[in-house]
C-alpha cells in the first residue's frame, strides 16, 4: 500500500504535468492572437508557467529524496504566492484578450456590414460572389441571385424626408433577412438596391423566392419616423431582377450584369414585378 508521502508525490507530479499541458495550450493561443502588447503579455505568462513548473518539480525532487530541511520550507509558500500571481495574471490577460478580440471583431464587422441597413456591404458581396462562383463551378452546383430596387424611392424621400427614406430602406432589409434562408447573402449594392445571393439554388427557385418577397413587401406597412395624425403609413413595392451563374463561364460579375438588366426590364415594364434574365436556363 502506498504511503502518504508517495501519494503526495504522485499528486504533485500529476499537478506539474497538468500545468505543463497548459503551457502548450497557451502556446497555441499565442499563435492565434494578433501581434501586439497582448500577445507579448501572453508570452510573459508562458515563461512564468515554465518557471513555476521548474519550481514544482524541484520541490517534488527534494521531497522524494528527503532533502527538504528548514531552509527550504519557504518553497511551498513561495509556490502558492506564485500561483496567486499566475491566476491574477491569467485573469487580467483573459479580460484584455477578450476586449481585443471584440475590438478586432467590430473592425471586421465595419468592413463588411453596411452601417445604415445592417446587411452586408458591396465589398463583402463582391468577394462572396467570386468565392461562391468558384465553389459552384468546382462542385457543379447552381448559384443564383436577385437584384431588388424600391419603386419610386425618390418620391418617398421627397414627401417624407431622407430620414424616413433611410427608415424605409432599413425596414425593407429587415423584412428580406426575415424571409430568406440563413445561408443566403443579403447585401446593399448601392443606393436603394439590395442584392440577395441564393447559394446552391437554381434560377427557377430563386425566381419563386423573389416573387414571394415581392408580395411580402407589397403587403407590408412602414410607419414614418415622425408620424403625425395626418400622415398615413407608407406602402412600397419593389422590382426584382433574377439571374443565374453561367455554368460554362467563370465571370461571376456577368451574373450581376444580367440581374441588373432583368431589373431594368422589371422597372421599365411597369414596376412591382419579377423578371428573370431571358437567356438563363432554369
Amino acid at each position: 500500500m502506498l504511503g502518504i508521502n508517495h501519494f503526495v508525490t504522485i499528486i504533485l507530479f500529476v499537478g506539474a504535468c497538468l500545468i505543463f499541458v497548459s503551457y502548450f495550450r497557451i502556446r497555441r493561443l499565442i499563435a492565434e492572437i494578433p501581434k501586439g502588447a497582448v500577445q507579448r503579455r501572453w508570452n510573459d505568462l508562458r515563461v512564468l508557467i515554465l518557471f513555476f513548473v521548474f519550481c514544482y518539480l524541484a520541490y517534488i525532487f527534494l521531497t522524494s529524496m528527503d532533502l527538504l530541511n528548514e531552509n527550504f520550507k519557504l518553497i511551498v509558500p513561495a509556490m502558492f504566492f506564485l500561483v496567486a500571481v499566475m491566476i491574477l495574471f491569467t485573469g487580467t490577460l483573459a479580460l484584455e484578450t477578450a476586449t481585443e478580440f471584440i475590438r478586432f471583431s467590430n473592425i471586421e464587422r465595419e468592413n463588411i456590414v453596411d452601417h445604415l441597413t445592417g446587411v452586408h456591404n458591396r465589398r463583402y458581396l463582391d468577394e462572396r460572389i467570386t468565392s461562391e462562383a468558384i465553389r459552384a463551378h468546382k462542385y457543379a452546383m447552381p448559384l443564383s441571385m436577385m437584384m431588388i430596387d424600391i419603386d419610386h424611392f425618390k418620391a418617398v424621400n421627397d414627401r417624407y424626408g431622407h430620414q424616413t427614406g433611410d427608415h424605409v430602406l432599413k425596414s425593407l432589409c429587415a423584412l428580406l433577412i426575415k424571409e430568406v434562408r440563413a445561408t443566403d447573402v443579403v447585401a446593399r449594392y448601392g443606393g436603394e438596391e439590395i442584392v440577395i445571393l441564393t447559394i446552391q439554388t437554381r434560377i427557377s427557385d430563386t425566381f419563386s423566392l423573389a416573387e414571394k418577397l415581392r408580395k411580402a413587401v407589397e403587403a407590408s406597412t412602414i410607419v414614418p419616423v415622425e408620424k403625425s395624425e395626418q400622415e398615413d403609413v407608407i406602402h412600397i413595392t419593389v422590382s426584382i431582377g433574377v439571374a443565374g451563374l453561367d455554368p460554362h463561364s467563370f465571370d461571376s460579375q456577368s451574373m450581376i450584369k444580367k440581374a441588373d438588366k432583368a431589373l431594368y426590364e422589371a422597372k421599365s415594364g411597369g414596376r412591382n414585378r419579377v423578371i428573370a434574365y431571358l437567356d438563363e436556363k432554369a
